[in-house]
């Protein structure tokens, strides 16, 4: 029998199961070779991932490149991504101690030792395959791990584009290229292979995928189903706001599952900030228009991939809706929720469905509702100067994040204007069927070795009159 290292090129004379496990037998040498280095060579190697796909030039070719192959998206918000999302990333974690002691409790005598995982198996979905293998692989090798991407099929030529880059420079930072590997012909088989095979799943793509991912029997971190509601209050600065509200609903053309899918308006200010959002390229649907707009985003009860992150204007014309000029986005009224009301639900596109509601009371009940039926878990988003109602919504919805005053869509997974951990990979909790709610980074590829130490003192149990108290005790 052929090395596996050499049956690697001739993968496609071989079964997913062999082909995946050469790949995995490259990686798992590559990461070997890695497994002690310093902090310093960790961090040289992810800031020459970055420079190598962010750099100026390379950028540019990689955004139109991504836009050509998936058709998906626009040009302008596929370079934000690569240049400047995967810089935030790097900048974000690059001060970070990921090698030896990372943590020490002083109070418990404890100290947290960084290990790698080793081999983790990546999904990158179509929406974001620009930036995702490249975040994806620093938070990897942050951790000295290796990483194996599988891509949507219809982005494969742009995940071999962005890891041929990354391999090269790793060689020329003195690592092994096979720190990054791409599948280069994905299929379902393959994925599934790899999930099965590798030491941790990093799963984002839809429903489906990250399903099986959990399904695998390998530790997976996997995503939620995304369905972002924005309330707008009566306390909030409405100029802001909608044009906040129209970066999120239009940034690549809502190729990501964090913009905003439904806005709120409180009664006082609904009249006045409809109007704001119609003077930032909002289109108000009529009835008939909203018909004729359902059927053409929803197939049988799906989404229609064809409508996903395309302009308004191709699918004002799929579903023979005359838009005036300079339009750019469409707003939907809508009253309720779940399956009779799919605006309700997550439609990756450029419309979004908008509500009336009497109070934040309201707010909060139509937001839970409307979560309860896709997205619960994932985030949400409030317009308002009052802590009260800030904290009214955020103590009261099922969400792994809020984004106040924020553009949901660039600020959930972090952005140079708010503290989140930078990220495409939103864990949704317990909620959404995830393991976590993080903000997944480097932080959760890794394996910790606590060592404890015997406290300086030791602990004395307390008495009962204080561990239980007299209500307790005096029960029969």
């Amino acid at each position: 029998m052929m090395p596996l290292e050499a049956a690697a090129h001739k993968a496609d004379t071989l079964t997913p199961e062999l082909e995946i496990k050469a790949l995995i037998a490259r990686s798992r040498a590559a990461q070997a070779q890695i497994e002690n280095y310093t902090q310093a060579q960790v961090d040289q190697l992810i800031r020459a991932l970055v420079w190598a796909v962010a750099r100026p030039g390379v950028a540019e070719k990689i955004a139109q490149f991504t836009v050509d192959e998936t058709q998906l998206g626009n040009y302008e918000g596929k370079f934000l991504k690569i240049s400047r999302k995967t810089r935030a990333t790097l900048m974000d974690i690059i001060d970070d101690k990921s090698v030896g002691i990372i943590e020490e409790d002083k109070e418990r005598n404890i100290v947290k030792i960084a290990k790698p995982m080793g081999v983790i198996g990546a999904l990158a979905p179509s929406t974001n395959p620009e930036a995702t293998p490249v975040i994806k692989a620093i938070s990897a090798i942050k951790g000295r791990n290796s990483i194996i991407v599988a891509p949507h099929p219809r982005a494969k030529l742009t995940n071999k584009m962005i890891c041929d880059l990354m391999r090269e420079a790793l060689v020329k930072f003195g690592a092994p290229a096979d720190l990054v590997i791409a599948i280069e012909t994905p299929s379902l088989e393959k994925t599934n292979e790899l999930m099965h095979q590798c030491d941790r799943v990093l799963a984002t793509g839809g429903g489906a995928m990250v399903r099986a991912a959990y399904s695998s029997g390998t530790p997976a971190l996997g995503v939620g189903v995304g369905n972002a509601v924005v309330t707008v209050d009566d306390t909030a600065d409405l100029d802001d706001a909608a044009e906040k509200i129209r970066i999120s609903k239009t940034l690549d053309l809502a190729a990501s599952c964090s913009a905003d899918n439904s806005v709120l308006l409180l009664e006082p200010i609904h009249d006045e900030m409809l109007q704001k959002l119609q003077d930032k390229g909002g289109y108000v649907v009529n009835q008939e228009e909203k018909i004729k707009l359902q059927n053409t985003i929803w197939e049988d009860g799906h989404l229609n991939p064809n409508i996903v992150a395309q302009p308004a204007e191709k699918i004002a014309n799929m579903a023979g809706i005359s838009l005036p000029e300079n339009k750019a986005f469409f707003i939907v009224p809508e009253t309720g929720w779940g399956l009779q009301y799919p605006f309700s639900g997550e439609k990756l596109s450029v419309v979004m469905a908008l509500y009336k509601v009497k109070d934040i009371d309201g707010a909060v009940h139509l937001t839970n509702n409307i979560q309860a039926y896709q997205g619960q878990g994932h985030s949400c988003g409030i317009y308002s100067t009052s802590d009260e109602n800030i904290m009214k919504l955020a103590n009261a919805t099922k969400t792994s994040r809020v984004m106040v005053n924020q553009p949901q869509a660039p600020s959930n997974s972090g952005n140079l204007w708010n503290g989140m951990r930078q990220t495409f990979s939103l864990g949704c909790g317990s909620w959404g069927g995830n393991g976590t709610n993080n903000n997944i980074t480097w932080r959760d590829l890794i394996n910790e070795t606590w060592v404890s130490k015997p406290l300086t003192e030791t602990k004395e149990l307390l008495p009962d009159e204080l561990l239980f108290g007299k209500d307790i005790m005096e029960q029969k």
